[in-house]
């Protein structure tokens, strides 16, 4: 196999093991820009598509940094039954109690998150674009990561319970064959008073689903046919073996859509945290810094995409819930 594209296959293969997939966080990221302020709407909304594309740009660097990976994650359950109540918020006093080296065996989402967070404000107050841009990115990536509860274990594939192949079935089987259904807007971006405790409530909230993840895909195998949960897949230019879309919608009916709640925290997560960090840096006039121009027919298009992304809140029971 030539090497350049073994490093193809490789990268595939990290990206497909990884959080949320492609597309989730391609959408989490772009539909976090229609929950800004007026001050950030229009920066933001002209450089749309850097934020989308870059949405997966932490992953891509799992392959080539070796420091990457713990960013991404936190085994809540190697602390103990109530590791929220005994891990302490601060890195200094949680490496007072672990050591550096087991935090990061063990995961630093909420300190990744609190990282680029700064990281943001500094560059809103620098006026800097690029980085504005960046730590955006990023901090979103991070912020979303810490929404999936398979990000919260240290079973984070079913690897400990004979249930291999589940982290790809909740973070993107799923929303790829129902996020067309899904409402996701739960209101526009607030203001976080802490930062890195936020990123703990974020964290606690998705360990708590961690016990109906697992369980629920084991109740859901008793019972369903072998020769019906897994079906041939198109995926590019290959056909593989991966969850039908029956198993799919059987498995998503028993979380009760736990997966369009969890996207709906990582939308408004992640807007609320970029709307904060621009706060917390003084409101900086981001006008003068919009760089990429959009056609009439582009903004045209942008407007319509948001209405539509707004309006079920309006005319949808659960979409109030």
């Amino acid at each position: 196999m030539k090497p350049a594209l073994r490093l193809c296959l490789a990268l595939i293969i990290l990206l497909s093991c990884s959080s949320w997939g492609f597309f989730a966080h391609y959408r989490i990221h772009h539909l976090a820009v229609f929950i800004l302020p007026k001050g950030m709407a229009a920066f933001y909304k002209s450089n749309i598509d850097y934020i989308t594309e870059h949405a997966i740009t932490a992953d891509k660097r799992r392959y080539n940094d070796s420091t990457e990976a713990p960013r991404h994650f936190f085994d809540a359950d190697y602390y103990g039954k109530t590791p929220f109540k005994t891990v302490p918020h601060k890195w200094n006093d949680a490496v007072a109690c672990y050591s550096k080296d087991t935090l990061i065996k063990y995961g630093t989402v909420p300190w990744s998150i609190q990282y680029q967070y700064y990281k943001l404000v500094r560059a809103f107050k620098a006026h800097d674009t690029t980085g504005i841009l960046h730590a955006s990115a990023d901090l979103g990536h991070y912020v979303s990561d810490a929404c999936v509860p398979l990000h919260l274990t240290k079973n984070y594939d079913g690897q400990l319970t004979n249930q291999k192949g589940i982290h790809s079935l909740w973070e993107s089987r799923l929303p790829e064959q129902f996020a067309s259904h899904y409402h996701l807007y739960i209101g526009k971006a607030r203001y976080i008073d802490n930062p890195l405790s936020e990123a703990f409530i974020i964290c606690r909230g998705s360990y708590k689903a961690v016990d109906s993840v697992i369980s629920f895909d084991q109740l859901l195998s008793k019972t369903f046919p072998a020769d019906k949960k897994y079906t041939l897949q198109q995926r590019g230019a290959h056909k593989i073996n991966d969850y039908s879309p029956a198993y799919c919608a059987a498995y998503n009916k028993l979380m009760h859509d736990m997966v369009e709640r969890r996207m709906r925290t990582a939308i408004l997560a992640v807007g609320s945290y970029w709307y904060s960090a621009w706060v917390d840096a003084g409101q900086p006039d981001l006008n003068k810094l919009i760089a990429v121009k959009m056609s009439v027919e582009e903004k045209g298009k942008l407007d319509k995409e948001e209405a539509a992304f707004k309006e079920p809140l309006l005319t949808s029971p659960k979409a109030r819930k």
